[in-house]
């Protein structure tokens, strides 16, 4: 039965990151010193965002199972179109926090939806598949906030007019090339199958990943949030600070790159996810006894070996322990969840800096995910030769 081509999957993906990219880095400057919004204000619009990006994920896998997934994901593409397309016209106030809940929901929809059509794949190894998903999505993220401030500068409606036409590239792509037989008549969900038993095992396993990720990305976010006024504090320029994404997004390319190479000699992707958890923890320690720049560096490279390790192989094991009709529901909540410690990471970090420091904030988050690589190492051991495989 033919299959989506991987490259139009990842184009799809590309063209939607580097889409939403030229939203979210500007969503705080542009709602406080152009909408007039407090701060505190800006916290609950983005814990708002978060949470429609949690909805889209698990509403979307769990339809994903159950409907015809070319036409959820036209819809999904479609209302990200729309919304850039409305606030081309009308970007102020209401409407611009109105269309960010619009756009959560969106993006959380159609990240579940790619990731799940990626286990429509079965030419090409589910690792592989995963690794390249992720690359993609993190290449559009660095291309996306590589031109969205010079696009900011000239116009703001040039930016959403820009982002529309790359949500209306991907539906091109959508409707030219998704419209495949391993699509259009893959096994869904009935009535007789829509109560499907895991064994104990999977979903001791999946459960346990699912609360790492909640508390890995809590503390990733701390490197999205807080990290950058504790570094401007100490004198580094916001340009050096914004440089190490430029890093970060360099590295991951690197990673995937070998990654895929190391995937022709090993096959234990729990390993990957052991080393992935183990260099994020190990980064947050590496910042407990940074004072120059050099040791910030130096943190990123370990905390991007971490990510571009762990965040990709998570969703290709959730692939393989979960049969064909449930593969969009666990796909989902694998997002969900990450979006969960994405919402709640800033405020977590503000409590801890506020009723402590950042050295404590520090030494908290290499504890909190060395907690959680410990958890995973007792899960899998104690269930993986009862874990149940599926293609």
């Amino acid at each position: 039965m033919r299959e989506i081509r991987l490259r139009w999957l990842l184009l799809g993906e590309l063209f939607s990151s580097i889409g939403m990219s030229f939203i979210w880095p500007l969503t705080t400057i542009y709602l406080h010193n152009h909408l007039g919004i407090s701060l505190t204000q800006v916290g609950v619009i983005l814990l708002f965002y978060s949470l429609a990006n949690v909805l889209g994920s698990i509403s979307g896998g769990r339809l994903f199972d159950r409907l015809n997934p070319f036409y959820l994901i036209i819809g999904s593409v479609t209302l990200s179109f729309v919304t850039m397309l409305v606030l081309i016209f009308n970007h102020g106030w209401p409407a611009f926090p109105i269309a960010l809940l619009s756009l959560g929901f969106a993006s959380g929809w159609s990240l579940t939806m790619v990731n799940s059509l990626g286990t429509t794949i079965h030419s090409r190894d589910g690792r592989y598949i995963f690794n390249m998903l992720y690359f993609a999505q993190n290449f559009g993220i660095v291309a996306g906030t590589a031109m969205v401030g010079f696009v900011y500068s000239v116009s703001i409606t040039l930016l959403f007019s820009i982002a529309t036409s790359l949500f209306g590239a991907f539906l091109v792509v959508i409707l030219t090339t998704y419209h495949v037989p391993a699509v259009m008549h893959r096994e869904v969900q009935t009535k007789t199958t829509h109560h499907v038993t895991l064994p104990k095992a999977n979903r001791y396993i999946m459960g346990s990943f699912f609360f790492s990720l909640v508390i890995i990305w809590i503390m990733y976010e701390q490197w999205n949030s807080n990290l950058s006024v504790y570094m401007t504090g100490m004198g580094i320029l916001m340009r050096d600070y914004s440089l190490l994404w430029t890093i970060n997004a360099a590295l991951i390319v690197v990673f995937q790159a070998l990654l895929n190479w190391l995937a022709n000699f090993f096959t234990n992707l729990y390993l990957q996810v052991y080393a992935g958890i183990f260099f994020v923890a190990l980064s947050f320690v590496t910042l407990i006894f940074a004072k120059d720049y050099a040791h910030f560096v130096i943190a990123m490279v370990i905390l991007t070996m971490g990510e571009a390790t762990a965040f990709p192989a998570i969703p290709a094991i959730v692939n393989s322990l979960t049969p064909a009709v449930v593969k969009g529901q666990y796909q989902g909540m694998a997002n969900a969840w990450a979006s969960v410690g994405r919402a709640f990471g800033p405020l977590f970090g503000g409590l801890v800096i506020d009723f402590g420091s950042y050295t404590l904030l520090f030494v908290v988050a290499a504890v909190a995910n060395l907690l959680v690589l410990g958890l995973n190492l007792v899960v899998i051991t104690g269930n993986r030769r009862q874990a149940e495989v599926y293609k």
